[in-house]
């Protein structure tokens, strides 16, 4: 029988601290935040033997200063792969296989308003453009449609400018990312042409959402209701404006650092903190009918 070393808080520390100061979108924070992580392992907070618990303590030191909700140590029951992003990379695509590649329901109500559900994440691109063009194209004939983000925990800001492609009717500013220390700025744009037919830009639009929205699924709620193209029925999303990437700092420890924000070019601001507020706010259990509701409502008028 292998008995289990004992675990060494101090090399997760160091590296963790090292990661925030190279990459963490906000240097002066990261300065912040290495410093406390170091504290309080001098203080002897980490001394312990579960590397679980050791990824709760590290996580709630993390945001206990400005909130981020992407800033996190992550712990994984299977031991991580040691290149950068393989850890969320192959949780990812055991998701995507058992999700129809992330679009799990597509249903056409009475009235001819379809609902179609995106979860549990926006996949990357190169995955997901096949099924959502699918699934996207089939619900363009409906006469109204519901975007069910109540289960969607998030992803890849491409797919979010994919399938606000759908939706719109011309290329369209969505919104731009300032990455680690405004050394770079990158706008997101919905595209010209896409790969079978559009919803289009006109139709009664809904999205649904719940306080387990999160990050690039909050992205496509916020970016359609700054255009005043949807109306947000549900609860308030939970408030990650961060994109980030992850480090292996253990065999069974990430580190999860933001590297870039999201600047909406209509608001001058994002959802960071203060989620996505509902323009129709409801529990999520209820917020389906409230929708279908709303779209019958405003076909028959």
């Amino acid at each position: 029988m292998t008995i289990p070393t004992k675990l060494r808080p101090a090399p997760v520390i160091d590296e963790t601290a090292r990661l925030l100061t190279e990459h963490y979108v906000f240097p002066e924070m990261a300065e912040q935040l290495a410093g406390l992580l170091q504290r309080r392992l001098a203080e002897g907070a980490y001394d312990v033997d579960d590397v679980e618990e050791l990824a709760r303590l590290v996580t709630a030191d993390l945001q206990s200063v400005n909130g981020d909700r992407h800033l996190s140590l992550k712990y994984h029951a299977d031991r991580v792969p040691p290149k950068q992003g393989a850890a969320a990379l192959a949780s990812m695509r055991r998701d995507f296989d058992t999700s129809l590649g992330g679009a799990p329901r597509l249903e056409l109500l009475d009235g001819g308003v379809a609902v179609l559900e995106l979860a549990p994440m926006l996949f990357p691109l190169e995955w997901a453009a096949e099924p959502l063009s699918a699934a996207l194209t089939l619900a363009s004939r409906a006469q109204a449609l519901i975007v069910d983000l109540r289960a969607n925990r998030g992803g890849d800001p491409d797919t979010v400018a994919f399938v606000c492609s759908y939706l719109l009717d011309k290329r369209t500013h969505l919104n731009t990312m300032h990455w680690h220390g405004n050394e770079r700025a990158e706008q997101s744009w919905s595209l010209p042409h896409v790969p079978g037919a559009r919803f289009g830009g006109s139709k009664p639009l809904y999205v649904l959402s719940s306080g387990q929205t999160f990050s690039a699924a909050e992205e496509l709620a916020y970016d359609l209701q700054q255009l005043g193209r949807a109306v947000v029925v549900g609860e308030r999303t939970r408030g990650g404006a961060h994109p980030r990437e992850g480090w292996t700092v253990h065999p069974h420890l990430e580190a999860t650092v933001p590297v870039g924000r999201a600047i909406n070019p209509i608001s001058g601001t994002n959802w960071e903190g203060t989620g996505v507020q509902p323009d129709i706010p409801c529990a999520a259990a209820d917020s389906l009918d409230h929708a279908h509701a709303l779209a019958l409502a405003r076909l028959a008028g």
